[in-house]
């Protein structure tokens, strides 16, 4: 398994993989968080590891200024492609690496865009990195997986049937990581890909973000916000620049 898992994996397969993760889905999440969240209602904001582009251009629909990043240009690419028209800047960063400071009045990180390396300190350096973007009392919303409910919910093996293409994925825990490898069989070729994701509690994540100076003020189990708990299949946190 690569290193840097990521750098293969964000590519052509991804977008159907998580076809189902769509436009529909993304108006409804940023809805749903600006309604239950005490958030600016306009601002500048930053969508942490972009992906396409769904949910900035969500954002930008409510009318913020937004800023995209991502490291995979096949993604960005699309971003830029499906956000034509949208007032959208996009770049392409290494999230350990992004430059901007005291800059957003809000920093979206979504849909698992944590715990990709393999050593706490480098995720660690994502956590300050995210803290570092915001403005002094800027919001920040990070929705992750539950470790508890992972740990005992995993589907150790699925498979399915997909634009002609048959995708196999199987599952563990092993180390402190959710591991899945992907296969995917087309035309009599198959090509195999990873995901390893660190699990974190509520409690090294909220510490982790102290570090980084932003102050945890909720954590919730859904984007409805409703109480975080061992069911609940994510953990959003809300938190706030102490700066």
């Amino acid at each position: 398994m690569e290193e840097e898992w990521f750098v293969k994996s964000f590519q052509e397969d991804y977008s159907t993989l998580y076809k189902h993760r769509d436009e529909q889905a993304a108006r409804k999440e940023i809805a749903s968080l600006l309604k239950a969240l005490p958030l600016p209602q306009k601002g500048r904001v930053l969508d942490f590891c972009c992906g396409d582009g769904r949910h900035s251009r969500s954002l930008a629909d409510h009318g913020y200024e937004v800023v995209g990043f991502d490291l995979s240009t096949y993604l960005l690419e699309q971003a830029r492609e499906k956000s034509q028209g949208y007032p959208i800047t996009y770049y392409c960063y290494d999230m350990r690496e992004i430059p901007f400071e005291n800059e957003f009045d809000i920093v979206f990180n979504l849909f698992t865009s944590f715990g990709y390396f393999s050593k706490d300190e480098e995720n660690e350096q994502v956590a300050l990195r995210m803290g570092q973007a915001l403005k002094p009392g800027g919001h920040l919303i990070l929705d992750f997986l539950n470790l508890l409910y992972t740990e005992e919910n995993l589907v150790p093996l699925s498979t399915r049937q997909m634009e002609g293409k048959e995708i196999v994925e199987r599952r563990k825990i092993e180390g402190g990581f959710v591991i899945k490898e992907i296969l995917i069989s087309e035309n009599g070729q198959q090509r195999q890909f990873w995901e390893r994701v660190r699990l974190y509690s509520k409690e090294e994540i909220s510490a982790m973000l102290e570090k980084a100076q932003v102050n945890v003020k909720g954590v919730y189990g859904d984007y409805t916000l409703a109480p975080y708990s061992s069911d609940s299949k994510r953990m959003i946190i809300h938190g706030i620049s102490s700066k």
